[in-house]
């Protein structure tokens, strides 16, 4: 059964106003456990390519996951973020009966809605420096912040919460849209993904603002102290610029990026959650302008805004006519389980649960297919060390991962 949680859940990571109707949708499938029910012989699609998800550890269960991730470290070891403001840690194995904490930040974060412990990055040498990089919400005031951790160990299985190094901090004028991944790319800087700020239609026009925070992906340089405890990058788009815009920004104009990944290639990816209509897929460039709030995903949104020229349109975008209303990002598939998913981008919806791979043909997508027609409330995608998939299911708190065909 659902909480009451992923109903509010659902309704914040869609529009805040104009989706009346996403609730009973949403309520439907909380009704009917048959939509989400995942067993030992896998889930399979109703048309496309095959693929199937199974529970990856049938005797563990977590609370509201939204990341899955590995440290890279050369062990086993998996890590399930938890919205409240845990991190859990356990073998990557099928059989664990067990997870223990590996942090414990409940007492810093303000949980509910889309706030939370958002996102979890280690350091490219996690081994040599212990270091990674959460982002969660907080309250009084009511903030985002980007801070650092250090494990005593790689083999640590606690870490002092006391360890805490804030990089920045930015304020939150509403409780939704926080965006809130963060992970590092192949040129080693941390990328940040933060929504417009919350409400409904980018009030503050905080997408287009290049002087804000919001409705960015954020590019910094960990390894610096330039600003503190983190330095902008040289080709950083607007380093040393004299209007007042940010030099963190890396790409603007999005909406709510809840979740990002890098290719094989290098390519940034980005679920950019819609307003009343379109859910989008974008490939992130260096200084790209992504349209919120004058584009909803192809379409104009707000006509009073400035119609920019360089406005940079999304690789695929789907309607909100099937139920699907609340993307949620994936990842470019590159394990060795499932070959025909291979170089496909994999992402699904949050509320409907449905799951596609979208092939690209370069910054085009050459075609789109349901892969999986019901996943749960897929929150997010993640790897293990072999780079094989899987999903969050935050509804059920269970971990699923896509089977070997």
């Amino acid at each position: 059964m659902f909480s009451k949680a992923i109903i509010t859940f659902v309704i914040s990571l869609a529009a805040t106003s104009g989706v009346s109707w996403m609730l009973s949708a949403a309520c439907q499938r909380i009704r009917d456990p048959e939509a989400v029910s995942v067993d030992s012989t896998g889930l399979g699609p109703s048309a496309g390519l095959a693929a199937k998800v199974v529970n990856a550890y049938p005797k563990l269960t977590f609370s509201a996951p939204v990341e899955y991730t590995h440290a890279n470290d050369g062990t086993n070891r998996v890590f399930v973020v938890e919205q409240a403001g845990r991190i859990r840690v356990f073998d990557n194995n099928p059989n664990a009966a067990s997870a223990g904490t590996y942090l414990d930040i409940r007492n810093k974060v303000s949980y509910g809605g889309e706030m939370g412990l958002l996102g979890l990055a280690f350091h490219p040498d996690f081994k040599q420096n212990g270091f990674f990089y959460v982002n969660y919400t907080k309250d009084k005031p009511r903030e985002t912040i980007v801070s650092r951790f250090k494990a005593s160990s790689t083999n640590s299985s606690e870490v002092d919460p006391g360890s805490e190094v804030i990089l920045f901090r930015f304020s939150q004028p509403y409780s939704n849209h926080n965006g809130g991944k963060v992970l590092f790319g192949p040129d080693g800087y941390l990328y940040v993904s933060t929504g417009d700020g919350g409400s409904g239609g980018d009030p503050q026009n905080n997408g287009q603002n290049r002087s804000s925070w919001l409705g960015k992906i954020l590019r910094v340089d960990v390894n610096s102290t330039e600003k503190g405890h983190y330095g902008i990058p040289n080709d950083n788009p607007f380093k040393g610029n004299k209007e007042g815009y940010r030099e963190e920004i890396f790409a603007y104009g999005l909406r709510n990026p809840w979740r990002v990944s890098f290719d094989e290639k290098g390519q940034l990816w980005a679920g950019d959650v819609g307003q009343n209509e379109i859910e989008e897929v974008d490939i992130v460039t260096k200084g790209g302008n992504y349209g919120w709030r004058i584009k909803e995903g192809k379409a104009d949104y707000n006509s009073k805004d400035t119609k920019a020229s360089d406005l940079v349109s999304p690789i695929w975008q789907y309607s909100h006519s099937n139920g699907d209303v609340s993307i949620t990002g994936g990842i470019v598939y590159r394990g060795a389980a499932n070959p025909d998913l291979r170089g496909k981008y994999v992402y699904g919806d949050f509320a409907s649960g449905r799951v596609w791979a979208l092939t690209p043909d370069g910054t085009k997508a050459a075609n789109n297919q349901e892969i999986i027609s019901r996943a749960g409330s897929v929150s997010a995608f993640g790897e293990d060390q072999k780079n094989e998939l899987y999903i969050c299911d935050y509804g059920e708190g269970r971990i699923l991962k896509f089977a070997s065909n």
